[in-house]
């Protein structure tokens, strides 16, 4: 459910290329899931954050454990324990290309 709403929350604001790592089965992880996304300024990258906030606030009575990266909005963190998202703006996505490190260790 909190998923659902996090992967709702990025479409409302048209969050972009929305990609899931699931790491359930991985050893040593404190974390289910990566959810990574990207946007195409610094405002729609904080758009985004608040987006995912509001929504599982408003849905789920559930805020996130910790922020991270609001100062340059270039990449935010929205860590839930669970559910850790990554919110890049679009050249710093490709950069780490942390979808392709994650996945090449599974």
């Amino acid at each position: 459910m909190l998923l659902e709403k996090i992967i709702e929350g990025i479409q409302i604001v048209k969050g972009k290329d929305i990609s899931i790592i699931n790491l359930k089965n991985r050893e040593n992880f404190i974390c289910d899931y990566f959810v990574i996304c990207n946007g195409d300024s610094h405002n729609q990258v904080y758009a985004i954050s608040q987006s995912i906030k509001r929504i599982t606030i408003e849905k789920l009575q559930k805020r996130p454990w910790h922020v991270e990266g609001l100062k340059n909005k270039e990449w935010v963190l929205v860590d839930y324990v669970s559910i850790v998202v990554h919110i890049f703006q679009k050249k710093l996505r490709s950069y780490y290309d942390i979808e392709n490190i994650w996945n090449r260790n599974s």
